[in-house]
C-alpha cells in the first residue's frame, strides 16, 4: 500500500509541475505578512476558495519565484481515499527529490481538500515547524472551518475567508470597467452601474452561477444548499431530527435581513406537530454559520442579558439564495440589497450588529471598523417614498445622538440623481458607490 501511494503522489507532483495555471478572476483578498502560519482559506462551498489559492501561487510566480518550488496539491481524488497522516510526509519528500534546491528560496506547498486525511493536523504542524516550509490550507467547510483550525492548529493558522464575488468582483468578472471615481460619473454611466448592480443582486456571486438562466441558477443554488446540509451538517455532526433542521432552514434563508427568535420558532415547529428542544434548535443554527451558509446579528447592546432576549437578524451567504428559498413570488429587492451591504461588511471584517432605538425605530447597521471608525447605516431599495425616507432619518437622528462618531449613511439600489435632501449630518448615495469607492479589504 506504501509504494502504492508513493507511486500516485509521484504522478500528482510530476503533473503538478506541468499543469497550467487556470484562467481565474482575481479576488480581493489579502494575505498576512505574519510568518510561520498556515494560511487557511475558509468560506462556504463553492464560493471560490480553489481558485484563491491559484492565485497565490500566480502572485508568488510573477513576484518570482520558482514555480516548480509552488506544489498545488489536491486531497479530492478517489486514489488517497484510504491515505493516512503517517503518509502525508510523502508529499514533500518526493517533491524536494524533484525540484531544484536553492537555499534562499522556501518549498510553498499548496493542500487543497487536506482535511480528508486524519489527523493532518500533526502533519501540517511538523511542517511549519521545519525550516523552509510555507503552507497554505483550504477545504471544505467540512472539517476546515475556523473554530477547528483554532483548536487543532493552536494558534498555528490564520484564517482568510473567502466569500462569494464582491461586486467589484463581479464587475472585473464580466470584463466591466471598474470606475477609479464612483462618486463622480456622469449620469449615463451612473445608470450602467445602476444596471448592473440590479443584475448583481439578481445573479449573485458565486463563480459557477454567472451567465445562467434564473431557473438553471436557482436548481444550481439548491444543489450546493443540499451537499452543504448533507455533509456539513447531517453527516458531520450526526443529526438525527433531519426534518427540523430542513424547516430551520426553510426559514431562514426564506426570511432573510428578518428577526428570528428560537423560542418562537420552537414554538411554531410544535404547533406542526414536531418536536425538538430549543438547545438541539440553537446547535443546528451554529452548525449553519460555522459552514457559512448563513450569518445572523444580535442588537448592539452592552447587555448580554439583552442579546440574550432579543432576536437576532439573519442574512444568507450570498443574494442569491434568496429568490431559491422564498415562497412569496415577490422579488424582494430590498432584501436582496440589504445582504449584500451585510456581505461586503463581512468582507471589510467589520463587528456588525443591529440597532434598535428606546422609541423603537431600528437602524439596519452598526458597524465597527478594524481601524476605530463606525458606521451607522440605513439600507433602502428606493428614497423616493418620503414616508420611508423620513422613518430612515428618524432612526439615524436617534441613534446617532448614542453613537455621535459613526458616519451616518442611506444606501439606495439605484442613483436616481438628483436625490432627496437629507440633514447635513448624513449621506445618502447608491449603494454601488458606497461599496466601489472604499478601498478592497485588508488583509485577512
Amino acid at each position: 500500500m506504501k509504494d502504492q501511494f508513493e507511486q500516485i503522489v509521484r504522478e500528482k507532483v510530476m503533473t503538478a509541475f506541468d499543469a497550467r495555471l487556470p484562467s481565474l478572476t482575481r479576488r480581493d483578498v489579502g494575505l498576512s505578512a505574519i510568518t510561520g502560519k498556515a494560511m487557511a482559506v475558509i468560506g462556504m462551498r463553492r464560493a471560490g476558495k480553489t481558485s484563491f489559492l491559484h492565485q497565490c501561487r500566480a502572485d508568488l510566480i510573477a513576484a518570482g519565484r520558482t514555480p516548480a518550488r509552488l506544489l498545488y496539491f489536491n486531497f479530492e481524488d478517489e486514489r488517497l481515499g484510504e491515505m493516512q497522516a503517517s503518509q502525508l510526509h510523502l508529499i514533500p519528500d518526493i517533491h524536494l527529490r524533484l525540484v531544484p534546491d536553492p537555499a534562499d528560496e522556501p518549498i510553498t506547498l499548496f493542500l487543497d481538500e487536506i482535511q480528508r486525511v486524519p489527523g493532518w493536523e500533526v502533519f501540517v504542524r511538523r511542517l511549519l515547524d521545519t525550516p523552509g516550509y510555507e503552507l497554505f490550507l483550504s477545504g471544505s467547510s467540512a472539517k476546515l472551518l475556523s473554530r477547528e483550525i483554532a483548536t487543532s492548529m493552536r494558534g498555528r493558522a490564520w484564517e482568510i475567508a473567502i466569500h462569494p464575488f464582491s461586486f467589484r468582483e463581479f464587475l472585473r468578472h464580466h470584463g466591466h470597467e471598474i470606475p477609479d471615481r464612483p462618486d463622480a460619473l456622469t449620469n449615463r454611466k451612473s445608470a450602467t452601474l445602476d444596471h448592473r448592480f440590479a443584475r448583481y443582486l439578481e445573479t449573485g456571486g458565486f463563480p459557477e452561477a454567472q451567465d445562467l438562466t434564473p431557473a438553471t441558477r436557482r436548481q444550481l443554488l439548491q444543489g450546493y444548499v443540499d451537499v452543504l446540509l448533507l455533509r456539513d451538517v447531517i453527516e458531520r455532526h450526526r443529526v438525527a431530527n433531519v426534518t427540523a433542521l430542513r424547516w430551520l432552514v426553510r426559514r431562514l434563508l426564506g426570511n432573510p435581513a428578518g428577526l428570528f427568535s428560537v423560542t418562537k420558532f420552537s414554538a411554531d415547529l410544535k404547533s406542526q406537530g414536531i418536536s425538538v428542544s430549543r438547545e438541539t434548535l440553537y446547535d443546528f443554527l451554529s452548525h449553519l454559520e460555522d459552514a457559512f451558509l448563513l450569518q445572523t446579528i444580535a442588537v448592539a447592546t452592552d447587555s448580554e442579558k439583552r442579546r440574550q432576549v432579543n432576536p437576532r437578524k439573519v442574512y444568507p451567504a450570498d443574494p442569491a439564495l434568496i429568490p431559491v428559498f422564498d415562497r412569496s413570488g415577490k422579488k424582494n429587492t430590498g432584501h436582496s440589497l440589504e445582504t449584500a451591504v451585510f456581505i461586503e461588511l463581512q468582507r471589510r471584517r467589520a463587528e456588525v450588529a443591529y440597532v434598535k432605538t428606546t422609541s423603537g425605530y431600528e437602524v439596519d447597521f452598526l458597524a465597527r471598523h478594524q481601524d476605530g471608525t463606525e458606521e451607522l447605516i440605513q439600507v433602502c431599495a428606493s428614497a423616493d417614498d418620503p414616508e420611508t425616507l423620513a422613518r430612515e432619518i428618524r432612526a439615524l437622528k436617534e441613534t446617532a445622538s448614542v453613537y455621535p462618531r459613526a458616519r451616518q449613511l442611506i444606501l439606495t439600489q439605484e442613483s436616481r440623481l438628483p436625490f432627496p435632501s437629507v440633514p447635513p449630518s448624513m449621506e445618502i448615495l447608491p449603494a454601488w458607490q458606497w461599496m466601489l469607492t472604499s478601498p478592497p479589504p485588508s488583509p485577512s
